[in-house]
């Protein structure tokens, strides 16, 4: 029998049958991940790749010794983010994260089971820590209607039976986002639900050397579609017709050309737009000599979030001295702040020694100080010393854990903020800044 081309084509016949991160070599496969674009340019930085076998089984153990260790029978989780981390497994990811159908039970002894959507059970077929896919966690009102309760009681009993078998006589289930006829089918099981969010956000906060691996690959990805977007920006600012939306379309093209796969927010502004902060991009026009600021906010390569934002100056003037020193100032914000950082360090202390910033711009400062990130924005946060809450991030740096440092510099009532914000990965004796992109020259009054 002939061999056929459709059944041997390779993302990149020269790799064998394994890439570099040691997934298959087939653009068949059910797995998404990078393209051979992202792939030719992490080998020309020199990156190295992750392992992504290894990778999924320290996120599966990682998850299961935090069951262990508090002592439930397991972890239901709903969230497509934490079914991503468990299972690295996804499926029409902003659709599932509005109208909940899947769902993975973790065992205490290591026992998995994803409910995926009924025509899609192979999803995960590429994992092998997935040991049970079923159907039937579709829990919400536009798909059962009137009869949700009875799917809730019938997911619920499978729930309950698979737990009696992997974790006899324990009924403390953790659960993280279920909706309210499943919480109530699961309490009517005679489970005790737990805090199951507390015991995701504490598992992913330290990454894996493979987790790490993929975040540089990512950030890489990442500030070439920036590049791509500032060159755009650039080259056709000016034009009476580039508008705000056709610069972020840039970076949301750019990110899925390597791999990547969505961006969470809109947060590109303009001119007199950029203040107050938060207005998502639109329709303006740009203008020459106005600021531009962004904050990615990016779901990239590997499902690993990238999160850092910039300003640029577009124009053929000087910037005024109030932007130079604006800019100037936020830089000193993140990078004092960042010198902080380091292993054993208490969360509560970042936020009580935190750089100040002059008074005029205290009322519109940014929403946090810092905050973790992996697959998305995640614990822990740090707050400004104002905002703080005693008790509430008692806690302290780990080596693996990474933090967005962040800096929103805008006075009240003025036409632009700057807005900066790098990726900081904690090592074992310090830190490391993983964001390479430079800050805007003519902001920075050089």
């Amino acid at each position: 029998m002939n061999p056929h081309y459709r059944d041997t084509r390779k993302i990149d016949p020269t790799r064998g049958t394994t890439l570099g991160d040691n997934t298959p070599n087939n653009a068949d496969r059910i797995e998404i991940g990078p393209t051979r674009l992202a792939f030719d340019e992490w080998a020309a930085a020199g990156l190295e790749l992750p392992d992504l076998q290894a990778m999924r089984r320290y996120r599966w153990a990682r998850l299961t010794r935090h069951i262990v260790d508090r002592d439930y029978a397991g972890l239901l989780m709903f969230d497509p983010l934490n079914i991503r981390y468990a299972t690295d497994s996804t499926n029409m990811q902003l659709w599932n994260a509005h109208n909940p159908f899947r769902a993975v039970l973790l065992c205490a002894d290591g026992h998995m089971v994803i409910w995926d959507y009924k025509n899609a059970p192979f999803l995960s077929s590429f994992n092998p820590l997935v040991a049970e896919v079923r159907s039937g966690a579709d829990l919400f009102y536009f798909d059962r209607g009137d009869k949700v309760d009875v799917a809730a009681d019938v997911f619920a009993n499978d729930v309950r039976t698979i737990l009696a078998e992997h974790a006899p006589g324990n009924t403390r289930l953790a659960v993280d986002k279920p909706m309210i006829h499943g919480l109530r089918a699961l309490e009517a099981q005679r489970l005790t639900i737990m805090e199951g969010e507390e015991v995701t956000e504490k598992a992913r906060s330290v990454k894996g050397p493979d987790e790490i691996r993929a975040m540089r690959c990512a950030s890489h990805a990442c500030e070439r579609a920036v590049r791509a977007m500032e060159d755009f920006a650039r080259a056709n600012v000016g034009d009476g017709k580039t508008c705000e939306d056709d610069i972020w379309a840039v970076l949301h093209a750019e990110n899925i050309r390597r791999g990547g796969e969505w961006i969470e927010t809109r947060l590109l502004a303009s001119g007199p737009r950029s203040n107050p902060w938060f207005q998502e991009c639109g329709p303006r026009v740009c203008q020459q000599n106005e600021i531009i600021s962004f904050d990615t906010d990016l779901i990239g390569s590997y499902g690993i979030c990238v999160d850092i934002s910039r300003s640029w100056w577009i124009g053929d003037q000087r910037p005024r001295p109030d932007m130079i020193h604006a800019m100037q100032h936020a830089v000193e914000h993140i990078r004092t702040n960042m010198e902080m950082l380091k292993p054993g360090v208490n969360i509560q202390y970042l936020s009580r020694n935190t750089h100040v910033l002059d008074e005029k711009y205290q009322a519109q400062k940014y929403g946090c100080l810092m905050h973790g990130v992996g697959l998305c924005d995640e614990w822990p946060l740090v707050a400004y010393p104002d905002k703080m809450v005693e008790g509430a991030f008692d806690y302290v740096l780990e080596p693996g854990m990474v933090l967005c440092v962040e800096a929103l510099v805008g006075a009240v009532g003025g036409d632009f903020s700057i807005k900066l914000e790098d990726q900081v990965l904690i090592t074992g004796d310090g830190f490391e800044n993983l964001t390479r992109y430079p800050f805007d020259a003519a902001l920075m009054g050089d």
